[in-house]
């Protein structure tokens, strides 16, 4: 009890002191250091996540500065979310909270201590507590450029006043690549993902975004001739568990599309395309919408394209000549997806998809092609 009264009185005492913008002086015991924390299987912590640890046995304090928390009580929550213009916010939490909240989680963490001058080291603890006295301590998330990682690289970078944590592996790879294994165990959030994603994921990952990305590349880093951080550490560890879902995996998605390939029944086919023109329509709206640079361009609308949804309309009142007009088409558009799709992460994931629509739209064509008349 007397341990739970000393740190909250702690956070009480460091809160005054960012309330006036002041500094509180590190004694030379004061370690800081980059945390890693291990992934989980909730979607906001599929990736992990970094903290900064501050910790000084003797002014008795250990507290962990964290990027990336947002409240769910913000008005209209769900539409700012989408949109991209969710408020973001930096927190400090004291280090036994942080770590039994990850104890509870069953996720590991992985510490490096930054070797660094008293100096630095002061610095970039002013510069933690100057954020969150300020409103810098707000900013907009972005889900490659300005999250929990990305934010520390900056920060630790302005302290040593150059680009000096920059990324050392996968740079020759695309962040769609680099995503794509974070998802396996759960099947739909990867294909969710794989569909909704447009052209910046399709560039090559040369920035640091995900927390083991920082950690391996802290591990190769160097400044001043001498490493930046000591060798990592484990503070806690757990090994993650894949889940098992009796629907959540590739199984019921082929079943569905073999359903729909061997029912041959047109009141299927027409619910299929329907389901993907109105998926088509979604990307389109949030490309216009969001802020969110990643879904910008997204040219998996070839796939589920708006002008499915024509087709169907035709096919329903029964004219023959633009139901076959729009399935040649549409067809056109997967042909150019199936060709432009070849090379990327997602190919194999959205390739049933692609056979599923192909075999409809040709099946629909046949149906709906005037026959040749023949003269004798």
């Amino acid at each position: 009890m007397k341990t739970v009264f000393k740190k909250a009185l702690f956070i009480l005492f460091l809160s005054s002191f960012i309330g006036f913008s002041q500094s509180l002086p590190l004694s030379k015991d004061a370690k800081i250091s980059i945390l890693t924390c291990g992934l989980g299987n909730e979607t906001y912590s599929y990736f992990g996540h970094t903290g900064i640890r501050v910790s000084d046995p003797e002014n008795n304090f250990d507290v962990v500065y964290n990027y990336g928390a947002f409240d769910f009580r913000t008005p209209n929550f769900v539409l700012k979310f989408a949109k991209g213009d969710l408020q973001y916010f930096a927190t400090v939490h004291s280090y036994a909270d942080f770590f039994n909240e990850y104890t509870y989680e069953k996720r590991s963490i992985f510490e490096q201590e930054l070797l660094i001058s008293q100096d630095l080291k002061q610095k970039l603890f002013d510069q933690l507590n100057a954020v969150l006295a300020s409103e810098d301590r707000y900013y907009t998330y972005k889900f490659i450029d300005k999250n929990c990682t990305s934010m520390v690289v900056d920060i630790v970078n302005k302290t040593l006043n150059g680009n000096v944590i920059v990324k050392k592996e996968d740079a020759d790879k695309t962040y769609r690549s680099i995503l794509f294994p974070y998802f396996n165990g759960h099947f739909y959030d990867q294909l969710g993902t794989s569909i909704i994603f447009g052209t910046k994921v399709d560039q090559m990952g040369t920035r640091i975004f995900l927390p083991f990305e920082l950690k391996n590349s802290l591990d190769k880093t160097t400044f001043q001739n001498k490493p930046l951080a000591a060798k990592s550490k484990t503070l806690l560890e757990f090994e993650k568990e894949t889940p098992k879902s009796w629907w959540n995996n590739v199984y019921t998605y082929l079943f569905i599309l073999l359903f729909v390939i061997f029912a041959r029944n047109k009141t299927v086919d027409k619910i299929y395309f329907t389901i993907l023109s109105l998926i088509g329509i979604f990307f389109v709206v949030m490309g216009f919408y969001s802020f969110h640079q990643e879904l910008a361009m997204n040219y998996n609308i070839l796939l589920f394209s708006p002008f499915l949804l024509i087709l169907v309309l035709f096919s329903i009142l029964k004219n023959k000549l633009w139901t076959y007009r729009f399935s040649l088409i549409n067809f056109v558009l997967l042909v150019v997806y199936f060709l432009f799709l070849i090379n990327k992460a997602h190919f194999f994931i959205t390739l049933p998809l692609i056979i599923t629509s192909g075999v409809l739209l040709v099946r629909t064509a046949i149906r709906n092609k005037k026959p040749i008349p023949i003269i004798i």
